[in-house]
């Protein structure tokens, strides 16, 4: 793995909360190799038993490890009491109850091979929640190497259903299915693996048996039956494999995909969902889905969650989306950070569609035996269309506002160039932070090189904080220390192509941390806005210790980060700025900011609860 670049950013001063002071950067380099700046080839399934911290080379004190501190344990996102999380599968609401099903190692902080279970947690809120007991274990010969990703489906009549992956002894991907014993329990404690498992093997010519899993919600098709659609990777292509049922217990498999393209890489954890443009509202794929309406298929592949906008062609029962991009680079992610695994359901409480992903640790093996946990998932997030049809928008849901408190305000605030305003009366490492940029002039705007949406995060680490531009960059300077040698920024550049404004945000981790052996790349994106009638580029950003999530342009560029910062863990305060590095002056109409309370997030006596 090449070590990422580092920058330093150093101020000349630090000053009182409510005054704006010039900022200066430095581009020297440190903690890095001299290549270039590029995401850790890091598979999502790395780390395999047994479990001796000697497994990574990571630098450790002879003491107590440093990571083992509570501090970098999150106070309101998703992760189990202990032991390693991954994939978020069945999620539903039922009977007035959350349900979040899970990839879950039950005997260690590792994914090891043959141990992968499905945990399970209640919530009635999102955001509170109650770990029960297991409800998948490897038993069976056809799970018993794992019980890998599957999702959930509610039939006709109200009853749930669940199709998973399992793995045979000779590594044969196949998919099972689950039925709950008591259906009349709203918390669904209690599970049956049907007897006629596996229900889907792979029998189809070409395909790689390893490479067949993760099956998606089922939806109903042009004629009335059951589908999924099942990740492959055939010959030298991968797909969406399509299938259909009239009981969801037999089914058969469609002679065409619903979709195929000849990636390298093998579709993991598809999910397949309606969307109607410029509506903020759900759609239930259970029931037949309004004129007008778009889909969008979302595949894990390469390290991120992709997806792609088109329709659902009823006559050939296949997707096909509005544009046709052979470079995989160019598709539009989910998130452009540590995200992978997502999985959407609809909310029939609300009427919204809700997703959220896997966020893994950025640490070393050896830290996340130490510490005893690993893996998060991140803040579930409402996820609808733009109302030009071409891009997913996602914002956090609202119910995560119940934990805000301290609420501090500014308004008209006037950032130029080198200038940084401290953010004060909150804790800083647990805070939701709302802000709105606005440009004096968009004259300054610097040329958009197209070339750059192949690779943004690069251009993030070539254009970082430290280089002066045109407009940008602006943004937060988050998990600072008293010196700076440590901080995260959250950043904004604007740039000019032919007939639009091109918005590159950046998630810059590469000072975040001073501790050695993390891996701290520079996330980017890229998002289209008109600046001709909207001057306003909106920055929320939810801080949860070793979580950072970042919602950019109203949540048209979301970015996820981990950060293991040693002042979190020595000192317990950090510093946040609002900070203009631009030429061009930028105003801040308004920016808030609260402390976010504790959530009851699946403690050790939460068993007992029900």
């Amino acid at each position: 793995m090449a070590l990422p670049w580092a920058f330093v950013l150093l101020p000349a001063l630090f000053f009182l909360s409510s005054s704006v002071t010039n900022l200066f950067f430095s581009n020297s380099s440190s903690n890095g190799s001299g290549g270039r700046c590029s995401l850790c080839p890091q598979s999502p399934e790395v780390s395999f038993c047994p479990l001796s911290p000697e497994v990574s080379p990571c630098s450790q004190s002879p003491e107590v490890p440093y990571i083992v501190s509570t501090t970098y344990r999150t106070a309101y996102h998703f992760q189990p009491p202990r032991n390693w999380i991954n994939d978020p599968c069945g999620l539903m609401y039922y009977k007035g109850i959350y349900h979040n099903f899970y990839q879950y190692n039950p005997h260690c902080a590792l994914w090891c091979w043959g141990d992968i279970a499905w945990g399970h947690s209640v919530s009635t809120d999102l955001v509170n929640w109650i770990q029960l007991e297991p409800v998948i274990e490897p038993d069976n010969p056809s799970d018993i190497d794992g019980c890998w990703t599957g999702s959930a489906t509610i039939l006709s009549g109200g009853q749930p259903v669940i199709l998973y992956t399992g793995v045979s002894r000779d590594n044969c991907q196949v998919q099972n299915l689950l039925f709950p014993k008591n259906p009349s329990d709203p918390y669904l404690r209690e599970w049956t693996k049907a007897g006629n498992n596996p229900v889907i093997q792979p029998v189809v010519p070409g395909l790689n048996r390893s490479c067949f899993r993760d099956p998606t919600t089922g939806w109903i098709g042009p004629d009335g039956l059951w589908r999924i659609a099942v990740g492959a990777q055939l010959y030298s292509y991968n797909a969406a494999l399509l299938y259909k049922s009239e009981d969801f217990l037999s089914w058969t498999r469609v002679d065409h995909p619903l979709y195929s393209h000849n990636l390298s890489n093998m579709w993991e954890c598809p999910d397949f969902f309606a969307v109607l443009p410029g509506n903020n509202s759900g759609l239930d794929m259970s029931v037949s889905i309004p004129r007008g309406a778009k889909h969008a298929l979302k595949m894990s592949v390469g390290y991120f969650d992709k997806y792609l906008i088109g329709v659902y062609d009823l006559k050939r029962d296949a997707f096909v989306p509005d544009t046709i991009v052979d470079d995989c680079r160019l598709w539009l992610r989910i998130d452009y950070g540590d995200f992978y695994a997502s999985k959407s359901f609809f909310d029939s409480k609300k009427g919204r569609r809700i997703i959220w992903g896997w966020s893994q640790e950025a640490d070393c093996r050896s830290d996340d035996v130490a510490k005893g946990w690993a893996g998060i998932h991140t803040i579930p997030r409402t996820i609808w269309l733009d109302s030009d049809g071409k891009q997913l928008l996602q914002w956090p849901v609202d119910e995560i506002e119940s934990l805000r408190t301290n609420e501090i305000n500014h308004q008209g605030l006037e950032l130029n160039k080198g200038d940084m305003f401290e953010i004060n009366g909150v804790d800083t490492f647990q805070a939701d932070v709302e802000i709105y940029f606005e440009l004096t002039s968009i004259n300054a705007a610097e040329p958009f090189n197209p070339s750059w949406l192949l690779d943004p995060e690069k251009h993030c680490c070539e254009a970082g904080a430290s280089v002066h531009g045109g407009i940008g960059p602006f943004g937060l300077v988050i998990l600072a220390s008293n010196n700076m040698d440590e901080h995260t920024v959250v950043h904004f550049r604007v740039y000019k192509s032919q007939q639009k404004y091109m918005i590159l945000m950046c998630s810059d981790l590469r000072r975040s941390s001073i501790r050695p052996s993390r891996y701290t790349p520079a996330y980017g994106g890229f998002f289209e806005l008109d600046l001709a009638k909207e001057r306003k580029i909106s920055l929320r950003t939810l801080i949860d210790r070793s979580a950072v999530e970042s919602f950019g342009g109203g949540g048209r560029v979301c970015i996820t980060s981990r950060v293991y910062p040693a002042v979190l863990a020595d000192v317990g305060r950090a510093h946040m700025y609002a900070f203009n590095n631009g030429s061009a002056t930028v105003r801040v109409p308004q920016l808030s900011a609260w402390t976010m309370r504790n959530a009851h997030v699946n403690v050790e006596n939460g068993r007992s609860a029900i």
